[in-house]
């Protein structure tokens, strides 16, 4: 298994809405090969740390996703999000090797 997290800091004022958006989203995601899970995370101190958790079936399904056509323009409209302060956050992405259950 490969897990792939993407943090955010928000103002914390924010954090419901980039909350919604996520709730929203379009789930294209889930229709990839080797894709697992999708998960928001908020850290319970800090409300406007919020993490994307993935979890895929290997490195080459996520490397896959990652390089397609859907995710180019699925963060290409995050670019484009209307406030601006928001689409210029730029995430801390990790990426693991799940070696051990």
């Amino acid at each position: 298994m490969f897990i792939v997290t993407s943090t955010v800091a928000v103002p914390p004022e924010k954090s419901e809405e980039v909350i919604s958006i996520y709730r929203n989203r379009s789930r294209r995601v889930d229709q990839a090969e080797g894709f697992q899970s999708f998960r928001l995370l908020q850290n319970s101190k800090k409300p406007g740390e919020l993490t994307v958790h993935l979890e895929w079936a290997s490195k080459e399904a996520y490397l896959a996703w990652a390089r397609s056509d859907e995710f180019k323009e699925i963060h290409d409209l995050e670019k484009n999000y209307p406030d601006q302060e928001l689409a210029g956050i730029v995430p801390a992405v990790r990426q693991y090797t799940v070696v051990a259950e």
